[in-house]
């Protein structure tokens, strides 16, 4: 008996311990590892979450993709401040978005070149020195997810050389292009530049010490970052201390949406500089353009911009020391600034003791910070329109609603069954990113007061498009939230669950649209459904921002109601999608240029303001 009771005892112990072992290597062999992200995630939802609703998959397809051992061994790396000595292996395994390190270059091209489809290419003294002969970029990065070019020194102190780029870099996403002292010190030739980053997504193009020191170089510049969306265009030192050297613009920026623009020391000291300017930022949406020290110091100069800014939306430029201390200079500006909604444009030490030049308004648009020009005779205005006050509501319909895509903003009376609408573009653009396990996010910084820590870690340099990603998304969480808003930006699934429950309570659902089904055409509305019976309620909704790991700006909305439909096709009524749209209530706070008041006709607090949850956005509202 006692020989009975020991293998009683020893038996179910053994099975344990077999047992544990096979359940261990199981969930280690899929995506249920109760050590990974994902399964932690998982615990933690159900944890927090006090109902019976179906699980988080949305937030899981997020989840970071790490290993328990890898989560495990980065997360040490950024406890120790160490994270940015494995980036690359960091990005790849975590699913990040991280740029490759550039170098120098040795590679030499001494003979005349055609580049056609190239890519991801570094070219650092590239025709430098050379004499005549002709390079050629056709369908250069064309197309491309996260393309990263660098030319330093090329075509430097060449004499008569010819560089031509066509369709460079058109259609990339999250683009990174830079031209560092570009045709410095070039005597003769030509730099030709066509559909230079059309219809591109947050591009960033810089150009430093172009063509600086150069004698007769010509630079040419046709459908430069036509139809781009958002993104930051600069041009440091552009044509510093050139003689002769003919400058041309054509169709700079037309049509693009919320795009940056810088002109540092463009043309300063230069001798006869002629710079064009023709269509710059027509057709834009919301620009930003400065205009810093613009042909300062210059001698015998002529600079001409034709249709400036013509027929925008709202908008900034800014015009500090242009012209300042110039020679014989001649400006000229013909339809500048006739937006058909008013932004705001500012000339500081413009000409300001120039000697002998002459400054050309003609069809001057609405400004307020010109008035020390008016009364001067070195400046003639013709057909100024000094006191002209448009707004959306006066202009016309199909120009004040050229920015707000169908669909894009509706009325709630729309959400009905059998309402035949447009449905707009949802498509996620952003890159493919994951959210960071919480273990690794909370000992990352993330503060503008540490910008110069995160640039270390994921390897910014100075004026890069990593650098601008960084600060945008942290000037815009640090932002005091408007009237009534809570806001939180989240860099983690954990960090998301925590603000929702904070402030909806325990009791919620992850509700987003399911897919693009429908996106850019016409869709029927099938059954609707009012989440919380269409009563009255608040949300919390998250939108992406651009950042190296997922990053979501989650902030809570009171009064609005939440609606699920199912959307048909509009021939075959088939169930195509299930959207999820939100209903604004209380517009009163937003401001009169919102695209909404565009779209719909109206203005702050007059109207209710409804649109769809786009693809990858999310909204969390209280359980049925």
């Amino acid at each position: 008996m006692p020989q009975h009771r020991e293998l009683c005892l020893v038996t179910p112990l053994s099975l344990f311990f077999i047992l544990f072992s096979l359940n261990v290597a199981t969930a280690i062999a899929g995506d249920q590892n109760p050590f990974s992200p994902k399964g932690y995630l998982t615990r933690y939802w159900n944890k927090e979450v006090r109902n019976d609703a179906v699980g988080p998959s949305f937030l899981l397809s997020k989840a970071s993709p790490l290993s328990a051992v890898q989560s495990a061994s980065f997360a040490k790396l950024a406890s120790e401040n160490a994270l940015q000595t494995k980036l690359p292996e960091f990005c790849s395994a975590a699913k990040l978005l991280c740029f490759p390190d550039l170098g120098e270059s040795l590679e030499k091209h001494v003979k005349d070149a055609s580049f056609t489809g190239y890519s991801g290419r570094n070219f650092t003294n590239y025709g430098t020195d050379r004499l005549a002969g002709a390079d050629s970029f056709k369908n250069y990065s064309l197309g491309e997810n996260l393309p990263v070019d660098s030319f330093r020194r090329y075509s430097r102190d060449s004499v008569d050389h010819k560089d031509k780029f066509d369709n460079y870099a058109a259609d990339g996403n999250v683009i990174d292009q830079s031209f560092n002292s570009y045709a410095a010190g070039a005597t003769s030739g030509t730099g030709d530049f066509k559909r230079y980053a059309d219809s591109t997504n947050v591009p960033n193009l810089r150009f430093t010490a172009y063509s600086d020191d150069s004698n007769g170089r010509a630079q040419s510049f046709t459908g430069y970052s036509e139809n781009a969306n958002a993104g930051q265009q600069s041009f440091t030192s552009y044509a510093k201390h050139g003689n002769g050297a003919p400058n041309e613009f054509t169709g700079y920026g037309t049509s693009s949406n919320v795009a940056s623009s810088d002109f540092t020391g463009y043309s300063e000291s230069g001798n006869g500089a002629n710079d064009t300017f023709t269509n710059y930022g027509d057709d834009e949406n919301n620009p930003t353009e400065r205009f810093k020290s613009y042909g300062d110091g210059g001698n015998a100069g002529s600079e001409k911009f034709s249709n400036y800014r013509d027929k925008a939306n709202v908008g900034e430029s800014s015009f500090q020391s242009y012209g300042k201390n110039s020679n014989s200079e001649k400006v000229n500006f013909v339809n500048y600034g006739k937006s058909f909604n008013n932004g705001s444009e500012s000339f500081t030490g413009y000409g300001k003791g120039s000697q002998g030049g002459s400054v050309g308004f003609k069809i001057y648009g609405f400004n307020n910070t010109f008035k020390d020009y008016k009364d001067k005779k070195s400046a003639k205005f013709t057909e100024y329109a000094a006191d002209e006050k448009t707004s959306l509501a006066s202009a016309s319909g199909s120009l004040a609603k050229r920015w707000v895509e169908p669909g894009k903003f509706f009325r709630e009376s729309m959400l009905k069954k059998g309402t035949v609408m447009p449905f707009p573009d949802i498509k996620d653009k952003m890159p493919e990113r994951s959210f960071l396990p919480r273990t690794i996010s909370s000992k990352l910084p993330f503060a503008t007061a540490k910008l110069s820590e995160l640039k270390r870690i994921f390897h910014a340099e100075d004026n890069s498009t990593m650098e601008k990603i960084i600060t945008d998304a942290l000037q815009e969480c640090e932002r005091a939230p408007s009237k009534g808003e809570t806001k939180r930006c989240v860099g983690s699934a954990e960090d998301m669950i925590d603000f929702a429950t904070s402030v909806l309570g325990r009791n919620v659902v992850v509700r987003n649209t399911d897919n693009v089904s429908g996106a850019k055409g016409d869709i029927v509305v099938g059954s609707v459904k009012g989440i919380n019976g269409g009563k009255v309620t608040q949300s919390v909704s998250c939108h992406q921002s651009l950042f190296p790991y997922l990053l979501y700006y989650c902030h809570s909305v009171p009064k609005v109601r939440v609606y699920e439909a199912d959307l048909l096709d509009p021939t075959s009524k088939a169930k195509i999608n299930h959207g999820v749209a939100i209903c604004h209530l209380d517009t009163s706070a937003w401001s009169p240029t919102h695209g909404s008041f565009a779209a719909l006709g109206s203005g702050p607090g007059r109207i209710e303001v409804c649109h769809w949850i786009f693809q990858n956005d999310l909204t969390w509202t209280i359980a049925d």
